[in-house]
């Protein structure tokens, strides 16, 4: 069973396990810090975790991911990008596409955000389909927009709005 729910200190060993895996980390933001500390895994459970909407994933009452929505600013103030991984060994079992799906329900049915996006790195085809199946739709390609570990990536975005 998946339940949502907000990050609590007995995720923190798991989460330093997590992202110390170069596979796990390798299309995640550059913002997550290699290694991944205690001292990381720490301040993300007592602070990071508050910025935004943010939930800890959990599968079978074991933590084994995350989910997030930072809502814009100003003119964007009814979006709200998505950000989302599921650790390595849970990978392949829809773990995130049912995830995504109750998150999105959740904030469309909780807030007044009218559109989500989520960009996804050109080649995390995995994240991609979690994505598509999830109802999401590709909006855009923003052409050389990532540069990560030496390389330039396209940028896909991806976005559902509220019916």
């Amino acid at each position: 069973m998946l339940e949502l729910r907000k990050f609590e200190t007995k995720d923190e060993d798991l989460l330093v396990s997590y992202l110390n895996d170069a596979a796990q980390t390798h299309f995640l933001s550059a913002r997550i810090p290699q290694p991944y500390t205690h001292e990381a895994a720490h301040w993300w459970v007592e602070t990071g975790s508050k910025i935004g909407i943010v939930y800890a994933i959990v599968n079978h009452g074991i933590f084994v991911g995350t989910i997030s929505a930072i809502r814009g600013e100003f003119e964007k103030q009814k979006t709200a990008e998505i950000g989302y991984w599921v650790a390595k060994p849970y990978w392949g079992q829809g773990i995130a596409s049912e995830a995504l799906q109750k998150f999105t329900s959740l904030l469309f049915e909780t807030t007044d955000l009218i559109r989500l996006y989520a960009s996804v790195m050109e080649g995390n085809a995995a994240s991609a389909a979690v994505l598509q199946k999830s109802g999401y739709k590709l909006d855009a390609v923003l052409q050389k927009a990532i540069y990560k570990n030496g390389s330039v990536f396209n940028e896909l975005h991806y976005c559902k709005v509220r019916d």
